[in-house]
């Protein structure tokens, strides 16, 4: 049976470098064996993983030697990157994490020969505290993700987009006018799903969905996208409610290219039944339901 030599980690510390890009941490640890006795000017190995739970988010490698007093110091998210995510993309405030090595005493990769986990408290705190303080919410009228941004989550980093141009001015809601596609296309806020649901019904061919589903923007100085989709009813509803901070943002752009909401009735993708579909109608802010073949205006959104 293969000898396994047991290591004591000491922990000195785990400290912040605030002044430092990418986001590091300090680790230093006094390495003891089994007999207490401090490993001295030796090179070691070290896998480390920041875990949540049972699932490493971020895995890297280092080879430190230990000084004359067995210690080791080395900055985690320096060194060899394994898997995971960028150290600097770790979301700290999405969960309690825990620090876990595994060294190989003899400098090599045998890193099941010493393992040791410990709780990351404060650090992630401070490191969150370091990212939020840079973080920009976004706003209602904001020029962004290739269109207007015209509703957000309570984070502000969450919302939705209208695109900068209209697809279409008299486009019918589906090709399929009497068949009722059924709850998967009858959300009121889930546009997406509904989009998809339109587009894959038996006989499709053309729709208000598949053009936004199909649509990739123009660059308008804010990116180009590609995943935007027909709004649910709800979604249409959130954009009236904050009409006058698009307007504004689109009228405002100097871009002869982009378009106003205009005061017609817009597609929802929000069924209603069998031969019906809610639209909204932004000359008086009303929402309704018409005949699949009625053509009316078609504009994008996306989330973000």
């Amino acid at each position: 049976m293969k000898k396994l030599l047991t290591i004591l980690l000491t922990v000195f510390s785990i400290t912040v470098l605030f002044a430092q890009s990418p986001q590091k941490m300090s680790y230093q640890a006094i390495i003891r064996n089994v007999n207490n006795n401090i490993v001295i000017n030796h090179s070691i190995s070290i896998r480390i993983s920041i875990m949540n739970g049972t699932n490493s988010v971020y895995v890297e490698t280092q080879t430190p030697t230990t000084n004359a007093s067995g210690l080791i110091n080395i900055e985690i998210g320096g060194g060899t990157f394994v898997s995971g995510v960028a150290f600097a993309s770790i979301d700290w405030s999405a969960a309690s994490y825990s620090l876990k090595t595994e060294t190989d005493p003899t400098g090599g990769t045998d890193y099941a020969a010493i393992v040791g986990t410990s709780p990351l408290l404060s650090v992630p705190y401070a490191l969150y505290a370091k990212t939020s303080g840079s973080v920009v919410a976004h706003y209602p009228g904001e020029r962004y993700g290739g269109g207007v941004v015209f509703w957000v989550d309570g984070t502000g980093q969450h919302g939705l987009i209208c695109s900068m141009i209209d697809l279409s001015t008299s486009q019918a809601w589906s090709n399929i006018t009497s068949t009722a596609i059924g709850v998967t296309a009858q959300s009121d806020w889930d546009g997406n799903n509904n989009s998809t649901a339109i587009t894959t019904q038996s006989g499709h061919t053309n729709s208000a969905a598949k053009l936004c589903l199909d649509y990739t923007n123009a660059d308008y100085g804010t990116g180009v996208y590609s995943d935007w989709y027909l709004p649910s009813r709800g979604e249409l509803n959130d954009l009236w409610n904050n009409l006058k901070a698009v307007q504004k943002a689109l009228d405002s752009d100097s871009n002869a290219a982009t378009i106003a909401i205009a005061r017609e009735n817009y597609w929802s993708s929000s069924e209603s039944e069998n031969a019906r579909a809610y639209s909204f109608y932004f000359q008086e802010g009303d929402m309704g339901d018409q005949g699949k073949e009625s053509e009316n205006y078609v504009r994008a959104v996306r989330a973000f």
